[in-house]
């Protein structure tokens, strides 16, 4: 898959960032694309934005879509085919993803198997269901964004960040188990897993949308407080206005302080998918801390490591 033009695309979580440039960028190169989203606006908005820098005869489509749920992702599929007139995908972008669920021993049951029903469970159920349309087409090629965190379970010491992280895992060994799969039985079919570093994209104001968080409540200001309690904050003193304000900072610092923008970390995963590798590291940081793990894996999770204590990297 060396050049993507006069192709056909699937993008999950195609609302907003690293999905929203993936649907731009293809489009751009002469690429169709159907993208989907929890969020019907923001998908709307990609697909505004896209068509106006699609080359000529590019089709975008958009679609509303939990990718967590196998029946929406069957009629997302069902209306792919039909909006697109095809019986196959060349490429399906596995892109959804939020955070949550922390700490498996005291963050609610719920929130943590819906970040991993999404982390993971979207990237099986899509998989299952579009596989088969790769197969079906000449060349076909799958990629699913796991993330550092799928090496590394970790982001700041003292936060600990379980769901995402075991979701992440699976993904990229479900990848890796993948790559022999097809070789055996859809040689014409690549596979690559995608690990970003901390990427400038609104993943921690976004999920807290999907978790029904839009406004807190008094369990959810509670929940807030104890977080900023263990990470050293002198949340005694702030009413709880300040801690609403302290969140919606902390989204917005995760995104503008991010030292790869959307943009550039898919214009790391195409040149990637375009090169054939099969595992494809984004953004300096995930490069230094893959290198740091592989380095000294019995000291990865110490604080006195091998520089991963002081490096404060974030999941994409």
């Amino acid at each position: 898959m060396d050049r993507f033009e006069g192709r056909l695309a699937v993008v999950t979580g195609a609302g907003s960032g690293m999905g929203r440039e993936l649907v731009r960028q293809l489009a751009a190169e002469g690429c169709s694309v159907a993208g989907c989203d929890i969020d019907g606006e923001a998908m709307a908005e990609t697909v505004r934005l896209a068509e106006k820098e699609a080359r000529p005869g590019v089709v975008v489509s958009g679609h509303v879509c939990d990718v967590s749920d196998e029946p929406a992702v069957e009629r997302f599929r069902d209306e792919v085919l039909a909006r697109h007139e095809t019986d196959h995908v060349h490429l399906l972008f596995n892109n959804a993803g939020v955070s949550g669920g922390g700490s498996f021993l005291t963050d609610p049951r719920e929130e943590w198997e819906r970040t991993f029903a999404i982390c993971w469970g979207g990237v099986y159920t899509c998989t299952r269901v579009f596989l088969p349309l790769l197969v079906a087409a000449d060349a076909g090629h799958l990629v699913n964004t796991s993330s550092v965190n799928g090496f590394w379970a970790r982001i700041l010491p003292g936060v600990p960040h379980t769901a995402y992280s075991t979701a992440k895992f699976a993904v990229k060994g479900f990848s890796e188990a993948l790559m022999e799969d097809l070789r055996v039985n859809a040689p014409h079919v690549q596979v690559s897993v995608v690990m970003p570093g901390h990427i400038g994209t609104d993943i921690v104001n976004n999920s807290r949308k999907v978790h029904g968080a839009t406004e807190l409540d008094a369990a959810g200001l509670a929940q807030a407080r104890a977080d900023m309690a263990q990470r050293g904050l002198p949340v005694d003193s702030m009413d709880d206005e300040a801690v609403r304000s302290m969140v919606d900072m902390v989204g917005d610092l995760f995104r503008d302080s991010a030292p790869t923008s959307p943009a550039e970390a898919v214009t790391e995963i195409l040149d990637g998918v375009r090169a054939g590798r099969w595992r494809i590291l984004v953004g300096d940081d995930a490069r230094v801390l893959d290198e740091h793990v592989r380095a000294d894996p019995e000291r990865a999770y110490e604080p006195g490591g091998p520089g991963l204590g002081g490096l404060g990297f974030a999941a994409s």
